[in-house]
């Protein structure tokens, strides 16, 4: 006897031996046990899916000698010749080769006469969308309406081509593709009942690659029986089919998780070896990030489809969620790129690499020297002598008034003799010099120098000077462009050195304001006294401070949890709202601590309470970023951030932003109602002002402005 190939042998004869299509079986089940029958059936989908088999199955319902009803006999004398492709009264029809109006008449001449053997005469027509315009035409009469005994069943993989005109005379049934895992579960059952010994993971290569079809499936998994010698084996079929050895994919993704860009082009070259698809192994990789991000949020949900499930498990605690979340989306971009590129080796170790140098912790570089955040003192500081310390206290300091100046010889310093006019500088050993904007605010009257004619030698200015009024004066105007040149510009130099210059945390926030409201580097706020009122000044005659006594002053009083009395003083949210803005943080960490009210507080451990619409924003790697910030100015607790519900009446940091944000937004809309000019428009053109296009500006003298 000859072989009967695995899609034939085990060809469903019945509904319920049907893998899938619950929606199909349901509606024809329904309808042939309560006799509620359509002349006319149209099934729809990609190939494999059963269509042919679906309309074989009606038809043995329809024509079994036991009755019309969803369970034939398989017994009778109809059932096996449909079942063997001989029964005289299933008209099997291949539009694909008989698409011509000729063909269509003929089989339309027989319609009328009844059925031979059988209830029913069923007219299965296969590929259907092949027949020409006028075999449709031909056909719609005898469509719409049949003799009594007559069914058509209509099968096609392309129902956009059909006519409207055949579509809304059919019930139609749009077959699904396959599942991976329901072919792996019926691929597993047929192999025990033929006695092949198999691997789960070759079965998972076998339904990934037949693509949604059952019948690629059976027939790829013939292959693989005769690929080896009647075993199927995952070392086996990953060669039949070409595919990448998993643990290759695997070693990628540890290289990811590791951040180690030399080892990814390691391993980039070791793959270049076997000459693999390189848009295939994106596609695998992008694949593993699918699992990692399943692995991190539902980790009972992962499937074992490579027999890797447990290294994934490890794989996924290595990974941030948002790390998981940037490289899938990396990889998607990259493979419609890859399209484009003229080596794809190369496209691949681009995205690669992008995927590194994009991650929100960045790439790591060599050793460089830190940044000095609040209450530390800038290495230079730490080595000077008090001789050079003095020097630098009364005079602007090119080091600090310019990044490109150059640094201060290890020796003594002979310090320069100060100005006639100017105030006197402290030449104590603790005084350290002072930012240009400060200098020029605690002596108005100076005029502001470039910085490399200050460097060379300090000029007098005159104690009093019509041409550079007091800077407070010319930030209060907002006319006038005499008194708009008179305010010195902040050099830019001054915001690169404070770590959070320019943070964001809530995207509605601009920066500016006051300048005597911005940080100052190696000052620390005060939480009771972070932002001073607009109108503080320095007292007359007193000298500037230095950058260790502002140290010393104001770091303890951040982190001070000591009352006068000695006992401890809790942190509490009204200091957490008066700090936050001056936290080092940034992104998704600053994101996630906006969200966050302060919960309890014991002088050891700080426990912050997340609002749950950011629960899955809550990753280790964010509470120890949010630890550090806070002992960066001089809070030193063990940090947790824990989900729960928030007072309605009480602001975090977030909700504080966008109420202020709303508050800026109001205001520079009534100044642009009240502007005259505006008035003069909406009067004379009709015009009318779409608020929500007004974004409001920081305000320099107290009054908002608008763009």
């Amino acid at each position: 006897m000859s072989y009967q190939v695995l899609a034939r042998k085990w060809r469903p004869r019945t509904f319920h031996e049907l893998v899938g299509q619950e929606h199909v079986q349901r509606a024809l089940i329904n309808a042939l046990d309560q006799g509620r029958l359509h002349h006319a059936y149209l099934f729809t989908g990609t190939r494999g899916v059963g269509k042919t088999t679906l309309a074989r199955i009606l038809a043995k319902c329809l024509n079994c000698q036991d009755g019309v009803s969803s369970t034939p006999c398989g017994q009778c004398s109809t059932c096996r010749d449909i079942d063997e492709g001989r029964f005289v009264d299933l008209i099997e029809v291949d539009a694909a080769s008989r698409t011509k109006v000729e063909d269509t008449r003929e089989l339309l001449d027989n319609v009328q006469y009844a059925p031979s053997q059988g209830r029913y005469k069923v007219y299965l027509i296969d590929e259907v969308h092949m027949l020409s315009t006028h075999s449709f035409n031909a056909l719609l009469k005898t469509l719409e309406e049949p003799p009594p005994h007559v069914k058509f069943l209509l099968a096609t993989t392309d129902p956009q081509k059909l006519p409207v005109t055949v579509l809304s005379r059919c019930l139609q049934f749009a077959l699904k593709n396959m599942p991976p895992e329901r072919i792996v579960e019926y691929l597993a059952r047929v192999l025990e009942a033929e006695s092949v010994s198999f691997e789960e993971p070759a079965l998972w290569l076998l339904g990934k690659a037949a693509e949604g079809s059952m019948r690629d499936a059976m027939s790829l998994t013939d292959q693989a029986i005769a690929f080896g010698q009647g075993q199927v084996r995952h070392a086996d079929v990953a060669a039949m089919l070409g595919t990448l050895d998993h643990r290759h994919l695997l070693a990628l993704v540890e290289a990811l998780a590791e951040v180690d860009a030399a080892r990814v082009l390691a391993e980039i070259a070791s793959l270049a070896e076997q000459g693999p698809d390189f848009a295939g192994v994106l596609d695998d990789l992008t694949g593993i990030l699918h699992r990692l991000a399943i692995a991190q949020m539902v980790p009972d949900a992962l499937d074992n489809g490579h027999g890797d499930r447990e290294t994934l498990l490890a794989l996924a605690a290595r990974f941030t969620a948002e790390d998981v979340q940037l490289y899938y989306q990396i990889g998607l971009q990259g493979r419609s790129d890859m399209d484009s590129t003229p080596e794809p080796r190369t496209a691949l170790e681009m995205t690669l690499l992008r995927m590194l140098a994009f991650r929100p912790q960045g790439v790591p570089k060599p050793p460089q020297t830190p940044l000095p955040l609040r209450g530390e003192s800038t290495p230079g500081a730490a080595g000077e002598s008090p001789a050079a310390a003095g020097a630098d206290a009364g005079s602007v300091a090119p080091s600090v008034a310019s990044p490109q100046a150059p640094e201060p010889a290890a020796g003594p310093v002979e310090p320069p003799e100060p100005p006639v006019s100017g105030p006197v500088a402290d030449e104590s050993p603790q005084a350290a010099p002072r930012p240009p904007w400060e200098a020029v605010e605690e002596a108005p009257s100076q005029a502001p120098m470039p910085p490399e004619t200050a460097a060379a030698e300090p000029r007098p200015a005159p104690a009093e000077d019509p041409d550079y009024p007091d800077p407070r004066e010319a930030l209060a105007s907002d006319h006038g462009e005499e008194t708009r040149r008179a305010a010195p510009s902040r050099p830019a130099s001054a915001d690169a050195s404070v770590p959070w210059a320019g943070a964001d945390y809530s995207g509605d926030e601009e920066p500016g304001g006051d300048m005597r409201s911005e940080p100052v580097p190696g000052e620390a706020p005060d939480p009771g006294e972070a932002w001073r009122d607009a109108g503080e000044t320095q007292a007359p005659g007193e000298p500037p401070a230095s950058e260790e006594a502002v140290d010393a002053s104001s770091a303890p009083e951040i982190g001070d949890t000591a009352s006068p009395s000695g006992e401890a003083v809790a942190f509490d949210h009204a200091a957490w709202l008066e700090l936050f803005p001056s936290l080092a943080l940034s992104g998704l960490t600053r994101n996630l601590a906006a969200h966050c009210m302060v919960g309890h507080d014991d002088g050891e451990a700080l426990t912050l309470h997340l609002d749950p619409g950011q629960a899955a924003m809550n990753a280790e790697v964010h509470v120890e970023r949010v630890r550090k910030a806070l002992a960066a100015v001089g809070i030193e607790r063990r940090v947790g951030i824990e989900s729960a519900e928030l007072p309605a009446d009480v602001e975090t940091p977030k909700s504080r932003s966008d109420r202020e944000a709303r508050e800026r937004h109001a205001q520079a809309v009534e100044a642009l109602r009240g502007d005259p000019h505006i008035q003069e428009l909406e009067q004379a053109f009709s015009a009318r002002l779409l608020e929500q296009t007004v974004a409001p500006q920081t305000a320099q003298a107290g009054t908002p402005a608008a763009r």
